[in-house]
């Protein structure tokens, strides 16, 4: 058993899944940017509105001013083409890039029934912008058939002939008054894809035959020689062909013959072209137009992501650390690295860490691409102590942080680690852990001593000295004043003695006044503050 996922008219819908609310416009693709170009496909809204492939671009818009026109995009291409793999590998391990916008996958072994797992590929392929339909057969030629027999069906022809009922790409049809089309539109028939749900954008072939006879001759792609022989002779659809003995159109038309005939009656099994899932998870995207906001700039970002963590997903990975690089006009680029706090293969997780750097980031100069790469790495498994204790959302917990360090700076968040010095008050802030070790032991000796509460800042002292004994007898401070009663020290203490920039030197007393209070005293060069109260 066989599934192909099918994107008609894939060049068009590759260039608008770039732009936001694209899609929704009236849009054409020709083959360039001069006017002569003739239009190669045109999305639902623009044929809606009397849009006809082989139009050229003036005659498009005389037909609908608000035509979006756009030419194919080599980068855009090869993006969507990435994203079409990446969700073909959620359907099987065995997948062909048969073409662009089709892909084959060998269901061979799988355990899920194929018609909800397909259901769920054109979802996902939905979210990234490529509207797509998936078709299950014996053959992949029998598939690929039914991927656009799936598509057809979906497309409303506003005709006042609509195709004989019993075909098989028949279907409902609405009245051209309702979509307010130009006046003096031609009978050609206006395909009008419509929006219904996923699984009923899957067709599963059951009866082979009564699919394929009455689907039209040009489905089997003859060549046009053939095809205008076999029209002579009034076959017109592929039971026509099939319906005459193989040996005789062999004969007649050789080895061209035989291929043809073997197509219209669906093919063989055939070991696909298998494609092996990346390693490296980049995306770029240049851009047409320089980006100067925001938005738009998010709005790829999500769609490079969300092909990205399908990718990871399909190679059993998580991402470790994200790289965001951003090509500006003036050729200049802006490199930034984000080591998440816990590996992750969510996309909300890793788009909320783009956005929150992009919300407080500024450029001299506008956008012109961008690329994205993902670290890869196996997902982590870990177990916990019994006295461990783990934070909840560790993304959450670096997404509140990066907030935090952009309004106050970087270097004033983190977890407080005292220096390996005995300098006071020495220490560095550090990133906090995911998981909060159990506290230590007490130790054997406590400290001996009264704790002291320390004033922060040190309050400013005024002292006033005896003339006989050189010490200091009186105190004076913003918030209390006294005689000093008895006075113990100095005790000196300096370091770093060996960096001129760093190094310190201060004298300590503890001192006891007469109201009462028992306070430590320091001298800092030649001025005196008091650091603390003991209990």
């Amino acid at each position: 058993m066989f599934a192909v996922l099918h994107i008609a008219d894939f060049a068009l819908h590759a260039v608008l899944r770039t732009e936001p609310e694209a899609a929704l416009k009236p849009a054409a693709l020709f083959a360039n940017h001069h006017k002569k170009s003739l239009l190669l496909a045109a999305n639902p809204a623009a044929r809606a509105c009397g849009i006809q492939l082989g139009m050229t671009a003036p005659q498009a818009v005389a037909r609908c001013p608000t035509l979006l026109i756009r030419a194919p995009n080599a980068d855009a291409d090869a993006e969507a083409r990435a994203a079409l793999l990446a969700v073909a590998f959620t359907l099987s391990p065995a997948i062909e890039d048969t073409s662009p916008g089709i892909c084959t996958a060998d269901l061979k072994g799988s355990r899920t029934a194929p018609q909800p797992l397909a259901a769920t590929a054109i979802a996902q392929l939905d979210a990234l912008g490529l509207p797509a339909t998936a078709g299950i057969g014996r053959t992949p030629l029998l598939a690929l058939y039914a991927a656009r027999a799936a598509a057809d069906r979906h497309t409303v022809y506003l005709t006042r002939q609509p195709p004989q009922s019993g075909h098989p790409l028949a279907f409902p049809t609405i009245p051209q008054s309702e979509l307010n089309l130009t006046p003096g539109l031609a009978e050609a028939p206006i395909p009008y894809r419509s929006g219904l749900p996923e699984s009923h954008r899957v067709f599963a072939i059951t009866g082979e035959k009564a699919f394929l006879a009455p689907l039209p001759l040009v489905a089997a792609d003859p060549p046009p020689e053939l095809a205008a022989i076999l029209t002579t002779w009034g076959l017109r659809t592929l039971g026509d062909l099939t319906s005459l003995p193989r040996d005789e159109i062999v004969r007649r038309f050789g080895t061209v013959g035989l291929m043809l005939w073997n197509r219209a009656s669906g093919g063989e099994p055939r070991p696909l072209h298998l494609v092996v899932p990346g390693q490296h998870f980049t995306a770029t995207m240049p851009f047409e137009q320089e980006v100067e906001t925001l938005e738009p700039l998010l709005f790829i970002l999500r769609r490079l992501l969300d092909r990205l963590t399908l990718e990871l997903c399909a190679a059993q990975l998580v991402a470790a650390e994200i790289e965001l690089t951003l090509q500006l006009a003036d050729d200049n680029r802006l490199t930034r690295s984000f080591r998440l706090p816990e590996p992750t293969a969510d996309t909300e997780i890793l788009f909320r860490t783009l956005h929150t750097h992009l919300e407080s980031l500024q450029t001299a100069e506008a956008i012109t691409a961008l690329e994205l790469r993902l670290t890869p790495t196996r997902p982590l498994v870990r177990q916990h102590g019994l006295f461990d204790t783990g934070l909840r959302d560790p993304h959450g917990f670096a997404e509140t942080l990066a907030r935090v360090a952009a309004l106050v700076n970087a270097d004033r968040v983190g977890t407080p680690q005292r220096d390996d010095t005995h300098r006071p008050d020495a220490f560095k802030l550090v990133t906090p852990t995911a998981v909060v070790p159990p506290p230590a032991e007490p130790p054997l000796h406590p400290p001996v001593g009264l704790p002291l509460r320390r004033f922060r800042p040190p309050l400013r002292a005024t002292l006033e000295f005896s003339p006989t004994e050189k010490k200091p007898s009186y105190v004076h401070t913003d918030r209390f004043e006294g005689v000093i009663a008895t006075i113990r020290g100095p005790w000196r203490s300096s370091g770093d003695w060996w960096q001129t920039d760093r190094a310190w030197a201060r004298l300590e007393w503890d001192i006891a006044l007469t109201e009462g209070g028992l306070y430590r005293l320091i001298q800092i060069d030649e001025a005196f503050y008091i650091e603390g109260e003991y209990d």
